[in-house]
């Protein structure tokens, strides 16, 4: 056996997570290695998930702007793109993305090992690539950033062409006439309107009694009508019974007895972690039943020098909070007595059409857990620059406490709340200007949809007596 490479920090996965934590080492001088098993950098987000399915959404989001523009009906030849052609200018943004990823690791030294990784035991790791060469590592410490993949139930048959799962969906190679969506989480609801929009019937089947429960009430009852207006249709408290999978279709079959027929079956009902070729057993791990770790609020697992970071954790599951859990697992190598990583100031973003995000508490907590709140409102549709690029759909919802003041939740709904909403965290974050009067005493460029912080501002104060 060759002799044992070492360092002081050891990173598995070169997503978010594991390019957060590789980053934040190298820069504090760290001895630090990354192992992929993908042969490019940058992990499910850049080559099969967030990257190419929002840069999907971007061009389907162009044709959708060239249908409904009447200074543009010369050019409508262009809104007859397939699927296939909008799926292939994904791919460039894919390339550009990864050659920056690997500039990183070039710029900061910053060795990467590609195969797939496994425990031996606590403080050593073998990666076997696939040209069957193996490397030995030690390393002070670890973090497992290995992700996640879509859940396959294990009576589905993801072999057939017509049944797709998120990540194979982005390889589909026809224009599909009904789309039927199992799942209505965040990435259901996303590719519902991608295909909406598209142009296909949409049928999106909810196992849950509305759609995103996580979310505030009111802005999820928006995405729910402005969905239907597209012609979505969405079926809520449904459960899956079987699939009947032929040449021309599929018919999704669920327990109430309705019967589905659509060319595709999307399935995004839930993720798994990829926890499965680590051999955890070795470290004296178990993972839960969707391969998911249990953490701290440092990210350490039950086996301290090991951190596990990004979707391996399980929620919030977001590209955005990976990144910053792979900075803190590092932060807390570096100084075991910074304060817990706060996930409640991390804003959520889900880019159907339009978009929503938001930070903060709902409605429904404030109600449940009894604080006393008042609700301010801006309708997108009263503001100037909304209604020059004829983006009207949508609100700012600012949730403060009637007693102090604080800004207790921001949520959006509408083109750019995934932008929107970052004025509302900087807010939130700042112990000097968490105050719901800031956002009348600040000045807004005019016309912007940043001004809408104002209006939902006094909208709120002007309904305290």
């Amino acid at each position: 056996m060759e002799r044992a490479e070492h360092y002081e920090v050891l990173v598995i996965g070169s997503g978010p997570a594991g390019e957060g934590a590789a980053m934040m080492a190298a820069k504090n001088h760290k001895r630090v290695a990354l192992v992929e098993r993908h042969f490019e950098v940058g992990g499910g987000c850049t080559h099969w998930g967030t990257i190419p399915s929002k840069a999907l959404r971007h061009a389907v989001k162009i044709l959708h702007d060239l249908r409904r523009n009447p200074l543009l009906k010369e050019f409508r030849a262009a809104s007859q793109l397939t699927y296939p052609d909008l799926l292939a200018s994904a791919s460039r943004v894919i390339e550009t993305q990864v050659m920056s990823r690997r500039r990183f690791y070039e710029r900061n030294r910053v060795p990467l090992y590609a195969g797939e990784a496994r425990f031996l035991d606590p403080h050593t790791i073998e990666v076997q690539s696939a040209a069957g060469q193996a490397h030995i590592l030690r390393a002070d410490y670890v973090v497992i950033a290995t992700g996640s993949r879509p859940y396959h139930p294990p009576d589905l048959d993801f072999a057939h062409p017509r049944i797709r799962d998120s990540d194979s969906v982005l390889h589909y190679p026809e224009h599909p006439f009904a789309v039927t969506i199992y799942g209505a989480g965040v990435i259901g609801c996303e590719y519902a309107s991608i295909f909406v929009n598209l142009g296909a019937k949409v049928t999106l089947v909810n196992t849950q009694d509305r759609l995103l429960s996580f979310m505030d009430d009111e802005i999820t009852e928006g995405l729910s009508y402005h969905l239907r207006e597209q012609g979505c249709v969405i079926l809520h408290n449904e459960a899956f019974h079987a699939v009947e999978a032929r040449e021309r279709d599929v018919v999704l079959h669920l327990q109430s007895g309705r019967r589905i027929k659509s060319d595709l079956l999307l399935w995004a009902n839930g993720r798994t972690g990829n926890s499965d070729r680590l051999n955890l057993e070795a470290l004296g791990l178990t993972c839960n039943s969707r391969g998911q770790l249990a953490v701290n609020g440092h990210y350490q697992t039950e086996v301290p020098h090991i951190y596990a970071v990004g979707d391996i954790t399980g929620p919030p599951a977001l590209a955005s909070a990976a990144y910053v859990q792979g900075t803190h697992a590092v932060q807390h190598i570096l100084n075991p007595g910074i304060e817990p990583h706060r996930l409640e100031m991390i804003p959520s973003g889900i880019y159907t059409l339009p978009e929503i995000s938001s930070i903060g508490r709902t409605e429904r907590e404030l109600q449940q857990a009894k604080v006393p709140y008042e609700v301010g409102h801006c309708a997108f549709k009263n503001l100037a620059r909304a209604q020059m690029t004829d983006e009207r759909v949508g609100m700012l919802k600012i949730i403060f406490h009637t007693e102090t003041f604080e800004v207790l939740g921001v949520h959006c709904f509408g083109d750019g709340a995934s932008e929107i909403v970052h004025i509302g965290q900087t807010v939130m974050a700042s112990r000097d200007l968490n105050d719901v009067r800031y956002f009348t005493h600040a000045t807004f460029n005019y016309p912007t949809m940043a001004e809408a912080y104002r209006v939902a501002a006094y909208n709120g104060l002007n309904r305290l007596t």
